[in-house]
This record gives structure tokens, sequence and C-alpha cells, in this order.
């Protein structure tokens, strides 16, 4: 049975999460820091939720929320503690394929070690993204079918932005 309180909850938390984003990738060193703070305030919070309920999955929140709860994960980057306990928990109970690989590769980044499928992207390039170092780069596409990512090429061009 889904409970919806504690989906919405997610929903909100990560609502703020997603509304002060773009301002934590610029120059202004205080909306960088409002992010920051809500991205640690929800790590705490989801770690909290995981403490009480176990990895809250689908089957617990609805497939938006726990999707979101993964998100909170996702930019948990000052919480590699957490980081490294969702993954486990994702893996152990065979949450979706796609989002365990890109935690995994988030991880390892934050950890300083190349990552497996190239979801992680170091910086733009003439306005093509490039991702962070990958282990065995030229396998990386067979490894993202693997999960279900599109080929890396393919991925950036969804989201390359336009040109005039």
């Amino acid at each position: 049975m889904v409970d919806d309180a504690l989906a919405q909850e997610l929903i909100d938390i990560t609502d703020e999460d997603r509304r002060l984003q773009a301002g934590a990738l610029g120059d202004d060193f205080a909306a960088r820091l409002a992010h920051r703070r809500v991205t640690v305030r929800n790590g705490d919070r989801l770690s909290e939720i995981i403490d009480e309920y176990g990895w809250p999955g689908p089957e617990l929140v609805g497939p938006e929320a726990a999707r979101r709860a993964w998100l909170i994960a996702q930019h948990a980057d000052r919480q590699l503690h957490l980081q490294r306990r969702v993954l486990d928990l994702m893996t152990e109970t065979g949450q979706d394929r796609t989002q365990v690989a890109m935690l995994r590769d988030r991880l390892l980044v934050n950890e300083g070690h190349p990552q497996i499928y190239g979801t992680q992207i170091a910086g733009v390039v003439d306005g093509v993204p490039v991702p962070w170092p990958c282990v065995d780069p030229e396998q990386m596409d067979q490894r993202r079918a693997e999960v279900g990512l599109d080929p890396y090429a393919v991925h950036v061009a969804k989201h390359a932005p336009a040109r005039r």
C-alpha cells in the first residue's frame, strides 16, 4: 500500500531542490549555498526515512516519489555515506537499473574514480557535453544499453543546447 503522505513529502522536498538547482550551477555564491543547504537537509531526511521504512521504492511511495528519493541521493554529493547506502539498498532490492547506474557513476566520480556508464558530465566543450573519465570508454555504449540508457551520442543530442 502506498504511503501518500510520505510520497508527497518526497515530492515537495525535491521540488525545492529543483527550483534552486539552476542557481547552484552559476557564479552566485549565495545561490550555490542555498542549494547546498537544501540537498544536505534532503539527504538527512532521506536517511531518516530509510531508517524508518527501508528504501522508499515504488511499492511504498509510488513510482514518482521513488524517483524523487533516488534524486535526493543523486544530489547528495557531500554525503557520500548516504550515496553508498542508497546504492546498496537500490541494488539489493532490484530498483530501476538506470537509476542505479546513474547513482553508481555519480558516487564513483565523487570518490575520484572513473565512471562506468558515462552519465556524469565534467563540462561542455564547444557546446558538446564531455563526460568525466570512464572505464573502458570503447565499451561504454554497450554497458549503457545493458542498463537501459541511450547510447551516449543520442543522450548528448537530446540534451545539447539548441544552436541558433
